[in-house]
């Protein structure tokens, strides 16, 4: 229903768009003095009007229809039950909402069930019919005030333009507003754990072990549980050695790419192969992970045996060497875009001095693109850091302190991915980990950004 309301909504904005910009053609040509926009702006005109409103007038029933559908099918449960749970109200009002569609979930279909049925289908039919005529008659209705609207002295150009600038802020505005809130709900958790968990065994302790928690010698949770739990030295050591494993393969074999497409490469070539590299950037990570856990973590196990070193299956090397393959594209592009926007003047001065191609990109390319090359080299980083998939097929999920790549690691979005599987209690100290490990993730790759800027304005050289 939503979808093709949308599209007809979309269809009467179309149709205003071309009678708008026909009117003011038919304006241009009659007045004797010239209109104050674009024949076009016109028609954008209508269709915001058109479009907009309606649009927005749907999100408010479709914001509300739940609430209303619930009031009026579960009232009569409700006048029974005064202090219905809100668990209770949702499982009643999926069970009806089964019934209706003939999936029987009830033990037994009493006359107040079959009343809550009907009551349901007759609510969703009216409401159906309702947001078809007022939304529809809304975006009419608007289109011809519009339509009546425009005149020679109307600037639509400049309401238009406002438009779009209230929409461009809008947009900032909601993703400001939602780093805020993902933050504070971060932020907030954390601090609940932390008034249960002291911080310095959090970010000092070398043991992690969240499931102890649950031992209980009574009713209540005893707070020697707690102690040595949590501590997350292994998360940070195993998440930074596999980080450092892939950014050994990631930066030099990406910068190396980088510099030959750009320097050395024939366009055919770079027109070819910077897609196909690029492809490694598309591939999902659950994909890297099967290869990393059936292919290259065999592979690496039988290299390090016959080499006289003991492997574990599930070893942080074959994790890191196959997330440094995933991030080749994150340094090989962007490294390749910067060095290519280095001026050509300053190639052909190095050359007109006596310089060979690899001096010229040794002491003039590479220092002159440093910045974005450093830039690169941090975002793939913290792509690196963030990475779970690989990590969890491939690495294993023990948090062992350990700087011994052939061992199995842990990271902290894996141990993240393992504390909230599943039904969790919010107010377990165990669950509130993962919020403390997340905003712990958040504040590293804050800082790594913030590192990237500094690094940045430092090294930026403005060249004429």
């Amino acid at each position: 229903m939503g979808l093709f309301l949308i599209l007809l909504v979309l269809t009467i904005g179309a149709f205003g768009f071309l009678i708008g910009r026909l009117k003011a053609i038919k304006l241009r040509s009659a007045s004797q003095k010239k209109i104050t926009s674009l024949n076009h702006y016109y028609g954008y005109y209508i269709a915001i009007f058109a479009i907009v409103p309606s649009l927005l007038v749907f999100l408010a029933i479709t914001a509300f229809q739940g609430y209303i559908v619930e009031v009026y099918v579960l009232s009569d449960f409700i006048d029974l039950n005064p202090n219905l749970l809100a668990s209770d109200k949702n499982l009643l009002l999926a069970q009806i909402v089964n019934t209706s569609k003939g999936i029987e979930l009830f033990d037994e279909i009493s006359p107040l069930v079959t009343d809550a049925v009907d009551k349901y289908i007759y609510i969703e039919e009216l409401i159906d019919t309702l947001t078809y005529v007022i939304v529809l008659s809304v975006a009419g209705l608007l289109s011809l005030v519009a339509y009546v609207k425009i005149k020679s002295n109307l600037d639509s150009r400049k309401f238009v333009e406002s438009f779009l600038l209230i929409l461009f802020f809008t947009c900032s505005l909601v993703a400001i507003m939602t780093t805020v809130g993902i933050i504070f709900s971060l932020l907030f958790q954390t601090l609940k754990f932390f008034s249960q968990v002291p911080i310095t065994d959090f970010l000092f302790g070398l043991n992690w072990s969240p499931q102890r928690v649950f031992v209980r010698d009574s009713g209540d949770l005893d707070t020697r549980d707690l102690q040595n739990a949590f501590g997350a030295i292994p998360l940070f050591a195993g998440t930074f050695l596999i980080a450092f494993i892939a950014m050994c393969v990631a930066i030099p074999v990406g910068l190396m790419t980088a510099i030959y497409l750009a320097e050395y490469a024939s366009p055919n070539l770079r027109d070819w192969a910077k897609p196909i590299i690029e492809i490694l950037a598309g591939i999902p990570t659950v994909v890297y992970g099967f290869f990393a856990a059936l292919t290259v973590a065999p592979i690496v196990r039988d290299l390090g045996q016959n080499a006289g070193f003991t492997v574990s299956s599930e070893s942080a090397l074959a994790a890191g060497f196959v997330m440094g393959i995933m991030i080749i594209p994150f340094v090989s592009s962007l490294s390749d875009d910067v060095i290519n926007s280095v001026p050509q003047s300053l190639r052909e001065g190095s050359y007109a001095m006596g310089a060979t191609k690899s001096e010229t990109i040794r002491k003039v390319l590479l220092p002159a693109a440093l910045p974005g090359i450093i830039g690169s080299f941090l975002l793939a980083v913290s792509r690196a850091i963030g990475e779970t998939m690989i990590v969890v097929m491939a690495a294993g999920l023990a948090a062992k302190l350990t700087a011994n790549p052939f061992d199995a690691a842990t990271t902290i979005t894996t141990q993240i991915v393992v504390i909230l599987i599943g039904d969790q209690e919010f107010d377990s100290p165990k669950t509130q980990a993962a919020f403390a490990l997340g905003l712990t993730l958040f504040i590293v790759t804050l800082l790594l950004n913030f590192i990237a800027l500094q690094v940045v304005k430092k090294y930026t050289e403005r060249y004429d």
